[in-house]
């Protein structure tokens, strides 16, 4: 390591908190009192200290770091911030970046700072706090407005991590070579310096205590993995450059898969996970106190937090005060009680037995999907057209226009959006056009039974073939607009 200098380690010392004085290799970037060695692109009004913080707050601007640490340029390091976002507020922290008067910065990484932002009519800001933007991006806000909290990044040669209040969001490994698309082109991991963003006159951030730790620059990456690109990672990729929420909504803990196991699968491949519990008769959680027994098992966690209902009696099975609390509900048409009172899952080939007449059974199962969407109180419907072995074959005879429209009108009527899954491979692409013609939101789900999650395939594929944009992709509602606060349950 490049020794530290004599006037770097005093002004350590002089500004550090006391709980990491002594800790000489951490070197503040900001005095506490002046914008001495920072320079703004754009706005410089944008930007003033203020009880020890730098106040972002005004018109478009970044503050490039441009003082003697290090020549203002870092290769690998470790850097920490504090950060206070009011309502509403969009900002970020650069690295590997370059001052760019008066624009934009062309080249580097943003770490996000976002936890309520949402944008305007034309453009809703999808990604939250710890994001690497536009390359692995967290879809949930895990930080508060209005209180502090902290953003530690490292990088090492071809890796980045970010933690957020010490939970690690992001490990990213770059390709070998790396991957540029379009506007992000200048995305590539080399050296360079820091910048701070202030988005727009709407947006109030607040940064404190600035500590880099700079590191060897042959520093190793902690891992030998590169990820291989393929197709599929490329339009990942683009997804989450474009906007797109890039979240597998149907995951479960079973079949050996942990949450570690889970969490490190998806900062690997750069998809979000929504962790799902099975709630139902005859399934793991039965009641609202072991429902709140999940929920308190998952808090903190960088994952969505689903409650799967199963079979037709789960809506009497917990209070809508308990299913509120989940970041979304959903459900499928897979248990059911037949026209002859036979209760049946669709999964199951002895439970469902011979069918001698396919259309008549495929109306009833139409019938009970409508009566799933217009009475229960789900965000997303799962395994959708799903249709047992025995009839499986002719499917697309089966699923007529007329049999389709049905399910996707009821799915507009009632706000619920779609599974696109990726362990049956459907609905099919007739069905996913005609949907999103009408104006119905999609999710991305696996429903896995193990630890193999995939990588989003068939979402992927169908995402191409039917011109799915990220507007046509669904996002949890928020705490007052969940279907179980405005619906009553049945």
């Amino acid at each position: 390591m490049v020794p530290i200098s004599r006037r770097e380690l005093l002004a350590s010392l002089l500004v550090l908190p006391a709980a990491l004085r002594g800790e000489a290799d951490w070197i503040p970037l900001f005095d506490g009192r002046t914008l001495d060695g920072w320079k703004a692109s754009e706005s410089g009004g944008s930007f003033r200290v203020v009880d020890g913080q730098i106040a972002a707050d005004g018109p478009r601007s970044h503050l490039f770091y441009t003082g003697s640490v290090r020549n203002a340029d870092f290769k690998n390091f470790e850097l920490k911030a504090d950060v206070m976002a009011r309502p509403g507020a969009n900002s970020g922290i650069y690295f590997h970046t370059k001052f760019q008067p008066g624009g934009w910065p062309g080249r580097g990484f943003e770490v996000q700072i976002n936890n309520t932002q949402k944008g305007d009519a034309s453009y809703v800001e999808r990604r939250k706090t710890g994001s690497l933007y536009g390359v692995r991006n967290v879809y949930k806000a895990l930080a508060s407005d209005n209180e502090w909290f902290q953003l530690h990044v490292l990088v090492r040669a071809k890796q980045v991590q970010i933690r957020l209040n010490g939970t690690l969001l992001v490990d990213y490994v770059e390709p070998d070579p790396p991957v540029r698309m379009g506007d992000a082109a200048g995305r590539v991991l080399d050296r360079g310096t820091f910048a701070l963003q202030c988005h727009d006159p709407n947006s109030k951030v607040f940064f404190r205590n600035i500590l880099v730790k700079p590191l060897p620059d042959d520093l190793p990456m902690a891992t030998d993995e590169r990820p291989v690109v393929d197709e599929v990672y490329r339009e990942l990729l683009r997804m989450n450059a474009g906007n797109f929420p890039v979240v597998d909504y149907h995951v479960h803990l079973k079949g050996g898969l942990t949450l570690e196991e889970a969490l490190r699968e998806s900062r690997r491949l750069g998809i979000m996970y929504g962790i799902a519990v099975n709630c139902g008769l005859g399934f793991p959680v039965t009641n609202d106190a072991a429902a709140e027994e999940f929920l308190r098992s998952m808090k903190g966690q960088p994952v969505f937090v689903a409650m799967q209902g199963e079979g037709r009696e789960w809506v009497k099975l917990f209070s809508k005060e308990t299913i509120a609390k989940f970041d979304y509900a959903f459900t499928d048409a897979m248990t059911f009680t037949d026209d002859s009172g036979k209760r049946m899952r669709l999964w199951i080939d002895d439970e469902v037995g011979e069918i001698p007449d396919k259309e008549r059974f495929t109306e009833m199962c139409v019938n009970r999907i409508l009566g799933v969407l217009n009475h229960e109180p789900i965000d997303i419907y799962v395994n959708p057209t799903f249709l047992p072995k025995a009839v499986a074959a002719d499917y697309d005879r089966l699923w007529t226009p007329e049999r389709m429209q049905k399910v996707i009108d009821a799915a507009k009527r009632n706000d619920v959006a779609i599974e696109i899954n990726n362990t049956y491979r459907l609905p099919s692409p007739a069905f996913i056009k005609a949907a999103k013609k009408a104006g119905v939101k999609f999710a991305f789900g696996t429903n896995n039974a193990g630890r193999n999650l995939g990588r989003l395939e068939y979402g992927v594929e169908m995402v191409e073939e039917c011109g799915l944009t990220w507007q046509d992709i669904f996002v949890p509602k928020p705490d007052g607009e969940k279907p179980v606060q405005k619906r009553a349950l049945s």
